[in-house]
């Protein structure tokens, strides 16, 4: 009698939910990842829109800047840096404002003239920093009497900061401003990243 033939059954492989697997589990992988860099990179910089007229020419309102904001925690300011500070009264812009740069004039966006140990003074369209006239040529129009003959002297941790737009900029010259203190700087300016056509890099003027 002849044995009965013994058929081999294939093992079931599931390949279809394996790959279906493996393909959420990289989409899962990116997004973890994606969020990772996105915190990472909203931690140690800012956004911000320019708004109003206190920067011009070397900003213009309706501009979205870049701030890192490490850069003075490996340093100091200097004179000529641009940074942006929180003024007093105002709280700091939250997470999400930096994120997406809401306009607004809840942080202040200026150039440190003098730093701690200086003193400033006004006279007439001039600036002078320890007694010596500074070249600015970056401001839009000589500064105006307004505040001829004032001087500031500058104790620890102390910022004297002004607008380029001398004459449209609420700035250290205004007694509800005054000297920023080194802690109320949010960072230092590092680029222009919209509208595209104004992307650029921020020159940070260094005097001599």
């Amino acid at each position: 009698m002849q044995e009965p033939e013994i058929l081999e059954v294939p093992e079931f492989k599931p390949q279809q939910s394996s790959k279906t697997k493996s393909i959420l589990r990289e989409i899962l992988e990116t997004l973890v990842l994606t969020a990772v860099i996105f915190f990472i990179v909203n931690s140690v910089t800012g956004r911000f829109k320019i708004f109003g007229q206190s920067m011009e020419n070397t900003f213009q309102s309706g501009q979205y800047i870049i701030v890192n904001r490490l850069a003075y925690r490996l340093g100091k300011p200097q004179r000529g840096d641009v940074v942006v500070f929180v003024p007093p009264g105002y709280p700091e812009s939250t997470f999400a404002e930096r994120l997406i740069g809401l306009p607004g004039e809840t942080d202040y966006i200026k150039r440190i003239i003098g730093i701690p140990g200086d003193t400033i003074r006004t006279e007439g369209s001039q600036l002078l920093v320890n007694g010596q006239v500074i070249a600015e040529p970056y401001i839009r129009d000589p500064m105006n009497s307004a505040y001829d003959g004032r001087e500031w002297s500058l104790g620890p941790n102390q910022y004297f900061a002004l607008g380029d737009n001398r004459n449209a900029s609420k700035d250290s010259r205004d007694p509800s401003v005054g000297p920023v203190d080194g802690n109320s700087i949010v960072g230092k300016v590092w680029v222009v990243y919209w509208p595209v056509s104004d992307w650029q890099l921020v020159v940070h003027y260094r005097y001599p």
